[in-house]
């Protein structure tokens, strides 16, 4: 089971892979990184990530409220994972589901070109399921 640096490393050894964080979207802020930031500075690009993670994960139209009693209550974020796409590359950004307050995400921005999204969400899934945070 990796922990932070190892997961962002194998997320960064995916083809077209430019930039990789793990980001608390409560906070805006990086709990690590690896490879470049699109603006920079991967504070900035935090911050700015976990305002669109923030939004998914708490407007109703796109997270409905879960019944109570309803087996999937408190399984985690409602949202597995959000893909914006630019014209020059991939976000893709995916949920964690944790034993405490599951407001983590893993960033991963891919170059368009040399990316594989399909290869990037189902990497990226195994990444969080198999993440340790302590």
């Amino acid at each position: 089971m990796p922990g932070i640096d190892e997961c962002l490393l194998e997320a960064m050894a995916l083809p077209g892979a430019r930039g990789a964080a793990l980001v608390d979207w409560s906070s805006g802020l990086a709990l690590g990184t690896a490879g470049v930031s699109p603006v920079g500075d991967h504070e900035t690009t935090a911050a700015e990530t976990a305002e669109l993670a923030r939004a998914a994960a708490e407007y109703e139209s796109f997270a409905p409220a879960a019944e109570p009693g309803d087996p999937d209550e408190h399984s985690g974020p409602p949202v597995e994972d959000l893909i914006l796409t630019t014209r020059t590359g991939y976000h893709v950004l995916r949920f964690v589901a944790t034993s405490f307050d599951s407001s983590v995400f893993l960033h991963l921005w891919l170059d368009r070109t040399e990316g594989n999204l399909a290869l990037a969400r189902l990497r990226l899934r195994d990444l969080a399921e198999g993440l340790v945070l302590s």
